[in-house]
C-alpha cells in the first residue's frame, strides 16, 4: 500500500463521512417541517437514497435557508421545555417557606431542635 493510497482512503472516508451527515441533516429536517406533505418527504427520501449527492445540492439550494429557520425554531423551543423543567423541579420555595416547613417538623417532632437550627441556616444562605 502506497502513501497516495492512504491519501485517497483518507479523502474518500471523509467525503463519505461529510455526505452521510449532510443526508441525515436534511432526514431531520424533512421531519421536523410541519408544512411539507407525507408525498413530498417519501419522494425527497427516495431521490437522496438513489441519488444522494444530486438531491443533497438540490435540498440545500433550494430549502437551505428554511432549514436554519427550522433549527433555530426547534432550538428555541427545546430551550423553553429545558428552562421550565429547570423552573419546576428546582422549585419555588422561598427561604421563609423553608424556615416555615423546617419549625412544622419540628413542632411535629419529626426532627430535633440542632436539625432545625441547621436548616434554618441553611435556608438563610
Amino acid at each position: 500500500m502506497s502513501f497516495w493510497d492512504v491519501v485517497w482512503f483518507i479523502l474518500i472516508t471523509y467525503a463519505l463521512v461529510a455526505l452521510l451527515m449532510v443526508m441525515f441533516s436534511i432526514i431531520t429536517d424533512l421531519f421536523r417541517d410541519k408544512e411539507t406533505s407525507g408525498f413530498v418527504k417519501a419522494v425527497w427520501i427516495f431521490a437522496l437514497i438513489f441519488v444522494p449527492i444530486v438531491t443533497s445540492l438540490v435540498y440545500l439550494i433550494a430549502r437551505g435557508k428554511g432549514m436554519s429557520e427550522r433549527s433555530l425554531r426547534h432550538a428555541e423551543s427545546m430551550k423553553q421545555a429545558q428552562d421550565a423543567y429547570i423552573r419546576e423541579v428546582a422549585g419555588k420555595q422561598t427561604p421563609t417557606d423553608q424556615i416555615a416547613q423546617a419549625r412544622a417538623m419540628l413542632d411535629a417532632g419529626v426532627i430535633s431542635q440542632p436539625e432545625y437550627e441547621r436548616l434554618k441556616e441553611k435556608a438563610l444562605v
